[in-house]
């Protein structure tokens, strides 16, 4: 990878931790504000979700590290190869995350799943709060004063 590379994928980087925490603040300040009445301020928690959900699916994704054994090895858990070579599908599935070192152990922490599922669960709840908020204001619009 050359300097600019470099150079572009930080600022990128720069750019998305921004974004999140500036989506964050506009969160946690429109709750009490009563923001959530803007259909336009469902789009910060949406951003939130998002983030909380790709981070945690890299924790999960990327648990195991390069080496399996080491990483089973490590946290003193027996590595199983015929497990492995049984099971050899479930470290490659986007959900769930799996990435066992036997039948017993897996190194995906176990917050991972439930978080993803909860995180698919409110995303479409943003959606909707967004379009709940606005037929309100098109409601409050029509109404004769």
């Amino acid at each position: 990878m050359n300097a600019v590379s470099t150079l572009a994928i930080s600022a990128l980087l720069v750019i998305l931790l921004g974004v999140f925490v500036l989506s964050v603040w506009k969160t946690a300040r429109g709750l009490p504000a009563r923001r959530w009445k803007r259909p336009a301020w469902w789009a910060f928690p949406a951003v939130v979700l998002v983030g909380i959900g790709c981070v945690t699916w890299f924790v999960g994704a990327l648990s195991g590290g390069l080496d399996v054994g080491e990483a089973c090895a490590a946290r003193g858990v027996p590595y199983d190869k015929e497990y492995r070579a049984e099971h050899w599908r479930e470290p490659s599935r986007w959900f769930p995350l799996h990435n066992k070192c036997n039948a017993q152990h897996d190194l995906v922490p176990t917050f991972v799943n439930p978080t993803l599922v909860a995180v698919a669960v409110l995303l479409p709840c943003c959606a909707a709060g967004a379009v709940a908020a606005s037929a309100l204001e098109r409601n409050k619009r029509e109404l004769p004063h």
